[in-house]
């Protein structure tokens, strides 16, 4: 069966699509594709944050989940709390980056003058990225995250593709690879690795969150390396020989060997085969912004997170402004 071509909905026209089996090149999506995004940011708002903090401020690290039709409980925001988060969040001078730019000291999307927020997706849930099907064509959904984020690079080229999708590959209730059956917002089995590889291309980062997000404290070493390592398989198997650098704690729990959260190793006991992982950080679900990478008690193995609800956003920026500790790059 031939592939579809695949286009952003009605209302997120771009000037072109891709070939077939991609969402939109790099370019029109707003981003570029691959890791070589150097070109330095230029600031063209005028503004400037420097008041508010230095390269040895924090950084805010955000955790979300499931952005859907209503905000209920701590892990599912509604899709209008998710607009408002990005439109303060750029009206208070920040831009997007992802951790392993976080890690490399990469602030080349954030202009001088202003400040860097990664954005994290755990769960790989379908309200995060849907397709729908439009004349033969598969469309992004524009209510998911990702039709909402390439909504809101059109509108502020300077917001890019740059967040941080730490996924499942086969956990239940859609959450593999943003959704395995029609009856999870109308997603398709095949459609799985699309997603993946549209990510990758268009700069956002892939993450590692396990198989199906088990809670790596209850299980022994064999198991915790099976589901890291078959994670990074699936990956693998949607974007061939991506570099996977960041894991994502499921419930934030340490496995009781705590270094098999960056390395380790599982062999298939059908194949044979033996899978090697080795994560350059890992990602815990609470402890407040991240340390300059810049400040000598910066750690890169581990970064702490904010789980985004209610107004812990809010509060948080307002402190960081308040107390003068946020990051503000400074462009040298």
């Amino acid at each position: 069966m031939m592939m579809r071509s695949v286009c952003l909905a009605a209302g997120f026209a771009l000037a072109a699509c891709g070939g077939p089996g991609r969402a939109a090149t790099a370019e029109s999506a707003g981003g570029e594709a691959g890791s070589g995004h150097k070109a330095v940011a230029v600031n063209t708002s005028g503004r400037s944050f420097a008041e508010y903090g230095t390269r040895l401020g924090k950084i805010p690290v955000l955790e979300y989940h499931v952005v859907g039709d209503s905000t209920r409980g701590q892990f599912i925001i509604s899709r209008e709390k998710f607009q408002h988060d990005l439109e303060l969040l750029y009206e208070r001078g920040y831009r997007p980056i992802t951790v392993a730019q976080l890690v490399d000291k990469d602030f080349s999307d954030v202009p001088p003058g202003m400040s860097p927020v990664v954005f994290t997706f755990d769960d790989a849930s379908p309200e995060q990225f849907s397709y729908v099907e439009q004349n033969g064509q598969l469309a992004i959904d524009p209510k998911t995250v990702i039709g909402m984020w390439v909504a809101f690079n059109q509108k502020h080229p300077d917001w890019k593709n740059r967040a941080t999708f730490c996924v499942l590959s086969g956990a239940q209730a859609g959450h593999n690879f943003f959704g395995d059956n029609p009856k999870w917002r109308g997603q398709k089995r095949e459609w799985r690795f699309q997603k993946i590889k549209w990510l990758a291309d268009n700069g956002f980062e892939v993450c590692n969150h396990t198989l199906w997000h088990a809670q790596l404290n209850k299980y022994p070493d064999n198991v915790v390396q099976e589901q890291i390592a078959r994670g990074q398989l699936a990956i693998d198997s949607a974007v061939p020989g991506y570099k996977v650098r960041t894991f994502a704690l499921p419930l934030g729990a340490w496995p009781k060997n705590r270094p098999l959260a960056w390395r380790g190793s599982w062999t298939d006991p059908k194949s044979g085969k033996t899978t090697s992982y080795a994560n350059e950080t890992v990602l815990e679900v609470s402890g407040g912004p991240a340390k300059s990478p810049f400040d000598p008690a910066f750690d890169k193995t581990k970064v702490t997170r904010t789980i985004i609800s209610g107004n812990a956003l809010e509060q948080m920026l307002d402190h960081l402004d308040k107390s003068k500790a946020r990051f503000v790059w400074d462009g040298k």
